[in-house]
């Protein structure tokens, strides 16, 4: 459905020109800076800004008002922006941005002054749907004056300007009542447009369905034997369900030739992700302040890429974590720095100006790298903020940034055996058997442990004490497997004995069980920074007495690692393992004079010395001192300031978001009433006690520097998104990556199919196309003779 123009007077429509169209802003009590009202007339376009420097009015008032229409004045500003445009011809060419070749965007400040208001009063029987407030003799008349040359002349060169503008790919359908442009579509274009879109709507389909374009593997065929791929036999279903666009476009098309070549397949792909990402990007700019966070590496057909997820707060105080796409890996950290902010800031259109946050959650091996990319980030954007993600576990995030290679394969092995046995129920049910023999003594434990290996146990706190816990049960239970072989098939046959045979080596034992004692310390303090805000705020303060834990411990070395070696010598003796030197080891160390290297020493110097070291430093890293400020502004929230007596300073750490603030002059007398509110509230008034409630207090916006705060802050990775329906992106994307075998996955696909519910504006897509395209929309591909072959349909 074409987009239509909601100025009065005003008869453009999308599908007809090479005009933006732009959606009303959802800012309803956003403040604008005052300026002068204008008023200026001639022929047919006028220029007229009503009450536009009124302090206070949120710019989707100022553009009610300024179009003029009695109609609009009663509809809230959520439906002003889902249902009603105006097109670039009503704004200054000034405020009109090009961000990129598929974006045509508003500046933040833009407000529509070009109307034309009197030309309806010439034809005073017309019936006008838009109504137009009346207007004052004395307003008519100063409309009417001729303007002076120079004001002529500007007006003239800014609309100009603007008739060369390109669409705006961000709209959406909506608007007002059809009409005709002064140029129409020939026959020739309107059909071409439909083809397009017909083409677009099964490309949509796939993606959303998670259908791959393909289908089927060619090559695996017989000779001779040819099957349409999935989106040929749709274009094929629609032509014989009805579809005359397809069936008059293709009625005379030889029968070797496809339908829809697969250059052009991946060219409308990519404008189709592009504009649902926008979709959502939209939002995130309206917003202003996000932050990015990334997930691990996903391999895309045979090439690894980085999921990229982006946090805001929404027009409704919503806190979301949206997935906007997928960036291709590069193993030299420098250049994956370069590509990940040119991605960001020119392909997607984000000003990091306005990041307030980063988290990188990646598999054990790359979280150097992805160090490297936040540090140059930092260096850039001193305010993005480098935190732990509230996806994550401390300790599992912990383990993964060692750069100790057999911490990396333990976390591998222990993915694999919870993998393993969820895999089946059977398998379960026979850990369970195992589990109860082994805790006959501890019924309560043993019940414990049960319930927590059907679980996703592998991200847990405390996930290496399970492993330490259940490694016993994990080697009997795979080794009666293998023993009863007969009763399994030879895959998990054999997948049971090369796990059992990685649990079953010292050097594995020796590796859980010391990173398990060192991260016993950071247990109790990751554990509250995923609870309630106020956890999360004492927390913080609570860092300190951490590092000087395990500060204490890397002093003291010697002792500790003599107990923790005895807890994995005593555990390999219940396996019948040897305590011994790691092979590898020994084999590099033949016919070396240094044989007396013990291993309780070797395992001190190459992995409780750098582990310690490197988990002390990555505190130090991930919990930076302007992170720590931003966390102890959490005080905000009421329930924290009541459990400190209502004796905050949020003042003192709230400089760091100084110039986010809507008046920083006021923060202190503005921070002091927000106390005596909840200091002296009523008996029945419950303090709310997350950043979530907070927002959504009737009266936030009284507190416009409170609220400002407020969200900056609820955007931290660190925080946790307190509404579930709002953190679909992540889980989205973990059901993709489940349901989609690794040669069929598809970026462009992925983007359609985790963002199913966003909006598709068919004729936006095929009008960006046609500009991209020009020559393969006008003589489509598939028309040409192909110089692989032909195929027949």
């Amino acid at each position: 459905m074409p987009n239509f123009c909601a100025a009065p007077n005003c008869t453009r429509k999308s599908t007809s020109a090479d005009l933006a169209f732009f959606r009303f802003p959802r800012d309803p009590a956003r403040s604008v800076a005052p300026g002068p009202s204008r008023r200026r007339g001639e022929g047919e376009r006028r220029v007229h800004t009503l009450r536009a420097g009124r302090c206070g009015f949120g710019r989707c008032q100022r553009w009610v008002e300024n179009c003029r229409r009695a109609d609009l004045e009663d509809k809230t500003p959520d439906q002003l922006n889902k249902h009603y445009r105006l097109c670039a011809k009503h704004f200054e060419t000034s405020m009109i941005c090009r961000t990129s070749p598929y974006r045509t965007v508003l500046r933040d400040n833009a407000v529509p002054t070009i109307f034309d208001l009197t030309s309806h009063l010439n034809n005073p029987r017309s019936r006008h749907r838009k109504r137009i407030k009346e207007l004052s003799e004395e307003e008519i008349r100063s409309l009417n004056q001729p303007k002076s040359g120079e004001a002529f002349e500007q007006e003239k060169m800014s609309q100009e300007s603007v008739d060369n503008d390109i669409p705006n790919p961000a709209s959406v359908e909506g608007g007002d009542e059809p009409s005709e442009d002064s140029i129409p579509l020939t026959q020739e274009e309107r059909e071409n447009k439909d083809y397009l879109k017909s083409l677009f709507e099964i490309l949509i389909l796939l993606g959303k369905q998670n259908i791959p374009l393909d289908g089927h593997n060619a090559d695996s065929l017989p000779e001779g034997i040819f099957t349409p791929d999935n989106f040929q036999a749709l274009l094929e279903f629609r032509i014989n369900s009805g579809d005359e666009v397809l069936r008059k476009r293709f009625e005379t098309t030889a029968v070797n030739l496809a339908y829809c070549s697969k250059m052009q397949q991946k060219q409308m792909l990519e404008i189709c992700e592009n504009c649902v990402r926008d979709e959502t990007l939209r939002e995130v700019r309206d917003s202003h302040f996000f932050s990015i966070v990334t997930d691990e590496l996903v391999d895309l057909a045979g090439e690894e890429h980085l999921p990229i997820l982006v946090r805001f707060v929404d027009y409704c105080h919503n806190l979301r974590e949206e997935f906007i796409g997928f960036l291709p890996y590069e193993a030299d950290p420098e250049i994956l720095a370069v590509k990940f902010h040119t991605t960001i800031t020119e392909k997607w259109g984000l000003n990091m100006e306005y990041c307030r946050g980063q988290a990188y959650i990646v598999s054990s091996g790359f979280a150097s790298k992805m160090k490297t990319v936040a540090t140059r980030i930092l260096e850039k954007y001193p305010q993005a903020v480098y935190t732990l993600s509230a996806s994550c576990a401390l300790n599992i995030w912990l383990a993964k940034s060692v750069p100790v290679l057999r911490i990396s394969v333990a976390l591998g092995t222990i993915e694999e055996v919870c993998s393993f046995f969820h895999q089946s129920p059977q398998l379960l049910t026979g850990l369970d058997n195992v589990i109860t023999l082994l805790f006959q003594n501890s019924e309560e434990k043993g019940n414990e442990l049960k319930g927590i290996v059907r679980s996703s146990w592998t991200g847990r706190h405390d996930t290496f004490e399970i492993v330490v816990d259940l490694l016993q049960a994990f080697v009997l239970c795979l080794d009666s497997i293998n023993d009863t072989s007969i009763r399994w098939n030879s895959s998990v046959a054999g997948r049971a004995y090369i796990l059992s045979t990685a649990l079953a080596d010292f050097d594995f034992v020796v590796t859980v069980v010391i990173i398990k004692n060192i991260l016993s310390f950071t247990r109790a303090f990751g554990k509250n920074l995923q609870g309630q805000t106020s956890d999360v705020f004492f927390a913080a303060s609570s860092l300190t007495a951490v590092l000087h834990s395990l500060n204490e411990v890397m002093e003291n070395i010697e002792v500790y690692h003599e107990f923790w070696f005895e807890e994995a010598t005593n555990l390999a003796m219940k396996l019948d393992l040897s305590v011994k030197l790691p092979g590898k080891f020994c084999r590099a160390q033949q016919g070396s004079l240094d044989s007396e290297m013990t291993p309780e020493n070797y395992y001190k110097e190459t992995l409780s010395i750098p582990t310690v070291e490197h988990i002390i430093q990555e505190l130090k890293d991930i919990f930076s001192e302007q992170h720590l400020r931003a966390l102890k502004c959490l005080s905000l929230v009421p329930s924290v300031m009541g459990q400190l007596k209502f004796n905050t300073s949020e003042e003192h750490h709230a400089d760091m978001y100084k110039n986010d603030l809507t008046n920083p002059d006021t923060l202190s007398a503005e921070l002091h009433c927000w106390r005596i509110k909840w200091k002296h509230r009523g008996k029945d008034i419950e303090l709310p006690t997350t950043i979530y409630e907070t927002l959504h207090l009737p009266d936030i916006k009284f507190f416009p520097n409170v609220y400002s705060l407020l969200k900056v802050l609820c955007i931290l990775p660190i925080m946790k998104v307190e509404n579930e329906k709002f953190e679909i992106g992540r889980r989205r994307l973990k059901a993709y990556l489940k349901n989609t075998l690794t040669e069929q996955r598809s970026g462009n696909l992925a983007l359609l199919n985790i963002n199913f519910d966003n909006k598709h504006d068919l004729d936006l897509m095929v009008d960006t196309y046609i500009k991209l395209y020009p020559d393969k929309a006008d003589y489509p591909e598939e028309f040409l003779p192909s110089s692989e072959g032909t195929e027949e349909t």
